[in-house]
């Protein structure tokens, strides 16, 4: 058995047994911010979607936002682009925390 099945991502709804009002809010929200066209395309908004999947290191959100992707017209390379974006960033925040690591050796006199 494996720690994540792909079949739990069609029980996400279940979540909500206990708090069903919160659970049905956060749908209303999602739907809205990620199932219509707005300022952004549904396309564009699934790629970002599925960037952030990758950064978070989602399985079930990987699997979701790839399906969306390939039903909102994106195409392999534009996905692969996507969260090669994400791996970039990501680069970036790890290396501009060595400001603070400088901060520290110019403390210590060891620049």
């Amino acid at each position: 058995m494996n720690y994540y099945e792909s079949k739990d991502l069609a029980r996400f709804a279940e979540v909500g047994k206990f708090r069903k009002e919160l659970m049905d809010k956060f749908f209303d929200y999602y739907g809205e911010a990620t199932g219509t066209d707005g300022a952004l395309t549904k396309r564009e908004k699934a790629l970002i979607g599925l960037a952030i999947a990758h950064f978070k290191q989602c399985p079930y959100c990987i699997e979701a936002y790839t399906s969306q992707c390939l039903e909102n017209g994106s195409n392999p390379d534009q996905m692969t682009e996507a969260i090669h974006v994400a791996s970039s960033l990501a680069a970036g925040m790890i290396l501009v925390h060595g400001v603070q690591m400088q901060n520290v050796l110019m403390k210590h006199d060891a620049m």
